[in-house]
């Protein structure tokens, strides 16, 4: 699979409202779909077993979207085959007084991977640009100012050794609303459902102005967007394994050597009687 064909080049032009969130690829049927990711997870889980080993790298994705996009099961399924012991997942919600008492990024340098490891953000610093431009709670030269400082974050990190990959999942509002009704009328999905959601539907042209100018200003080479059409789940799913998968394998990933001279072990055998 090409995976340029979804990402986000730089550029100063509006494109949410060019991609098509009911985009499917060129697949068939959600089995062909679902046979094809059967074999990625395997190959992430090979992938993931050399990045452990390896210590030299790390995997920063990071996943944002509008309410309801499919941050949650995203995660839960591509990386639910992977060792446990090199991933870690953070969710970031809103900030305690703690956090608010530092600088934006600080909360979130925390939780980027060490090396060996992958990290999944489920919402992100980037809801520091999104949430204050939509309710007017930044000024101008602030907002400029937070762009910069996540260039130069993730640039940063990129230096140091983690690559980074940013996954917007692309939903319809209609589909939107179809998920949260989903929750209401589902006993077990009632924990999902968030008031907040509807309230937040009312900015949502707001929100995809505010993701161009988030396009805009921080896709860039060293930590790329790409967009995820996202109203068919089971394509979600395999185009964001697929997009990791591919970014692993381009990594100069092998196992590590031992550094002395393989010792002989064999004076330690006991003989059989």
């Amino acid at each position: 699979m090409n995976i340029k064909r979804y990402m986000i080049k730089d550029t100063n032009e509006s494109v949410l409202k060019k991609l098509d969130p009911d985009e499917s690829g060129d697949f068939k049927s959600k089995e062909e779909a679902e046979a094809k990711m059967a074999k990625l997870k395997e190959r992430l889980a090979e992938l993931q077993d050399i990045l452990f080993a390896q210590k030299k790298h790390s995997l920063l994705v990071i996943l944002q979207g509008m309410d309801s996009s499919g941050k949650d099961g995203t995660v839960k399924h591509i990386f639910s085959g992977i060792n446990p012991q090199g991933f870690m997942v953070t969710s970031f919600k809103k900030p305690s007084l703690e956090e608010e008492a530092h600088d934006f990024l600080w909360r979130v340098h925390m939780k980027t991977p060490p090396k060996g490891y992958i990290a999944a953000f489920n919402r992100s610093h980037y809801e520091d640009v999104l949430v204050p431009r939509v309710h007017g709670n930044l000024k101008k030269e602030e907002m400029k100012r937070r762009f910069r400082y996540i260039r130069e974050f993730e640039a940063m990190l990129a230096e140091e050794g983690t690559t980074i990959i940013k996954l917007f999942l692309h939903i319809s509002k209609d589909k939107q609303l179809e998920k949260i009704q989903e929750r209401l009328q589902d006993p077990t999905k009632h924990w999902k459902f968030d008031a907040s959601d509807l309230q937040e539907r009312q900015y949502w042209d707001d929100y995809q102005d505010a993701y161009d100018d988030v396009f805009k200003e921080t896709s860039i080479n060293t930590a790329p967007w790409y967009w995820i059409p996202a109203n068919h789940r089971w394509y979600r799913n395999y185009l964001a394994l697929a997009i990791v998968v591919k970014t692993l394998e381009g990594l100069d990933l092998s196992y590590p050597k031992l550094d002395t001279p393989t010792p002989d072990i064999s004076k330690l055998i006991s003989p059989r009687h």
